[in-house]
Formats: C-alpha cells, sequence, structure tokens
C-alpha cells in the first residue's frame, strides 16, 4: 500500500503530538499561527540529519525519532530556553507499507521526547529521495536573558554535565572496533537517545556566563566559547567526567581522544564566574544531574585556543572535533 504527501501529513504527523494553548493554527494549512507571549525572545535551532552521515541505515527508528528531536532541544538548553513548538521536514525514499511502518516508528520514539517536554508539532514538509530529516526547534527566553557564547570572562570556571565519551566509544563499536566493555547497552543508549539537559540549561542562568552543547566534541565545542569570547581555555584531562566504561577503556588504550574529541554526547560545556562558583557548587549538590569542574579561561595568545593538560603535565593544544565537510 502506497500513501501519498498528504495521507502521510494526516497519518503520521498531524496529531503525532499533545496540542498548546498557544498554537492558534496548527498542521494543515500554509502556515502555522502562534502566540509569542510578551516580554520573551524567541529561540530557534535547526539541524538537519542525513542517513549515511549522521546515522547508519539501519537504525532503530524509534531511536532515531528520539534522538532527531533530542538534538535540536539540546540547543535551546544551551541557551536557556524553555522548547515549545518544533516543525520536521522528512526525505523519505517511498511511502510505500515497508517506509510508512518506518514512519510510524519514527513518530513514536519523536513524539514521546516531545510529551516529555509540552512540545508540538506545528508544521514541516515531506518530499521524496534520499533519507534526510530537518527538524526546527522554537523555544522562549525572558527578555535579556540567555547562555550566549560570547560571554566567556577571564578567570571563569569551566563545567560539563554528565560523562563524556559515551557516544563516541558506542560509534567506535557500531562500526566495527573490537572493543571490550562491560556495558554496551548504556553505551548504544547514550550514542541513540540522547538526553537534552533542558532544565539544566534553565538553572544555569542564574549561575553561568556562557555555554554550549557538546555535539561535535568537548575541546571543538569549548574552543567556539572561546572564539566568540576571544579567550582561551584550560582543561585538565584527569578532571573529565567518565562512566565506568569509558574508564575502563581509557585504563587499557590510553586514548585520550575519545572524551575530548568524540561527539554526540550532548552534555552541556558552560563557564561560571568565580563569584558565583561557591554558590553553584553549593546548589550542584542537590541535582540528580553530574556537573564537574574541568578547567578554566584565561586570557592568552593566541586566542581561541583550547590547551590541554594531560596527566603527565604535558599541554597540547591541536585536538580537534567533528566537521562536517573534513570528516
Amino acid at each position: 500500500m502506497s500513501g501519498g504527501e498528504f495521507d502521510l501529513i494526516r497519518n503520521y504527523f498531524r496529531d503525532a503530538t499533545a496540542q498548546r494553548e498557544d498554537v492558534v493554527l496548527g498542521i494543515g494549512d500554509d502556515c502555522a499561527l502562534i502566540n509569542v507571549p510578551a516580554g520573551k525572545h524567541l529561540a530557534v535551532s535547526m539541524d538537519t540529519l542525513v542517513s549515511g552521515r549522521h546515522f547508519i541505515a539501519e537504525v532503530d527508528p524509534v531511536s532515531l525519532g528520539h534522538k532527531a528531536l533530542a538534538v535540536n532541544l539540546s540547543d535551546l538548553a544551551a541557551m536557556g530556553a524553555e522548547p515549545a513548538w518544533v516543525t520536521l521536514s522528512m526525505t523519505l525514499p517511498d511511502a510505500d507499507e515497508v517506509w510508512q511502518q518506518w514512519l510510524a516508528s519514527f513518530m513514536q520514539g519523536f513524539s514521546a521526547l516531545a510529551a516529555c517536554h509540552q512540545v508540538q508539532l506545528i508544521g514541516g514538509d515531506t518530499t521524496r529521495g534520499e533519507l534526510t530529516i530537518t527538524v526546527q526547534a522554537h523555544g522562549f527566553l525572558d527578555r535579556g536573558e540567555g547562555l550566549r557564547r560570547n560571554a566567556a570572562r577571564d578567570g571563569d570556571q569551566i563545567y560539563v554535565s554528565g560523562t563524556l565519551g559515551d557516544a563516541g566509544l558506542a560509534l567506535q563499536m557500531q562500526q566495527g572496533r573490537q572493543i571490550k566493555v562491560n556495558d554496551s547497552a548504556y553505551l548504544k543508549h547514550r550514542l541513540d537517545q540522547p538526553t537534552p539537559r533542558l532544565a539544566l540549561g534553565r538553572d544555569l542562568l542564574k549561575y553561568a556566563t556562557a555555554a554550549i552543547d557538546v555535539s561535535d566534541g568537548l575541546v571543538a565545542d569549548l574552543r567556539h566559547i572561546c572564539t566568540s569570547s576571544g579567550v582561551s581555555a584550560v582543561v585538565h584531562v584527569e578532571k573529565l567526567p567518565l562512566s565506568d566504561a569509558v574508564s575502563h577503556y581509557l585504563n587499557e588504550s590510553g586514548d585520550w581522544a575519545l572524551p575530548l574529541a568524540a561527539g554526540d554526547d550532548y552534555e552541556l560545556v558552560f563557564t561560571v564566574p568565580l563569584e558565583r562558583q561557591a554558590a553553584f557548587e553549593a546548589v550542584i549538590t542537590q541535582w540528580d544531574l553530574r556537573c564537574t569542574w574541568i578547567g578554566s579561561i584565561e586570557i592568552s595568545e593566541p586566542s581561541s585556543q583550547v590547551k590541554v593538560v594531560l596527566p603527565d603535565g604535558k599541554i597540547i593544544d591541536e585536538v580537534s572535533g567533528y566537521d562536517h565537510f573534513n570528516a
């Protein structure tokens, strides 16, 4: 059984998420109409996932639906924004029964995460071609607020949420590397179904100066903060938060590039000024999510450097992350 574009919209997208009161008109017209609350900024972010580049063709579609939304919500989290609406554009190879079953599973993962954060799907587009997924996320910030990349200052302390390198290790295993780990299911979950740190982002509005989500690797993303802020950073690898699986891998391999440069963790790396550090350290003991000090911001030449201090005291400054056009 084949379906047309409007059949797909009606069957899989129109009622995929709960309805929000601020949506005047959702899916089914030329435009969506939404009410933006007074006194708020509208935060907007968009990401595209391409088969063979961002995910393997055999990926579980439920997990892919989750991840397609999660990576966009993670961008909102990095700014401290509250999510509200999303649009979804998909290019599908076909609309036959096989792909309709695939789409139903994809939307199961997408809709479940949307429900967790009161996000409504309000529109998008569906075309035929190589499997590609584009999501645009919209959220709110009080006017004058927002965690920006250009606000880190000399003396700020650098923290990161969660653990690093889990998704990168899972990806290496997915690509066929023979790696012995204690909990491969945990690693796979971290790669396939990342958690957008939305609550953390909103809490950080009280304490942090700058933030970014770790999508292309810790050093690469921290370098974006340094470049935008005109500063440099020092990161101590012995302070990096690691899961048991990654710790075991590092003990065997000594491969510090994994937590430093592997992408897809979708944790937040952020800077806290010295005058707020004591208050921040006090409050994080009450949170369920681990936040770890890993280094500091400084003024040095050339600016935009991220200097990595290894366990033996050696300093390196040539760690790179994922780049779409050089990968």
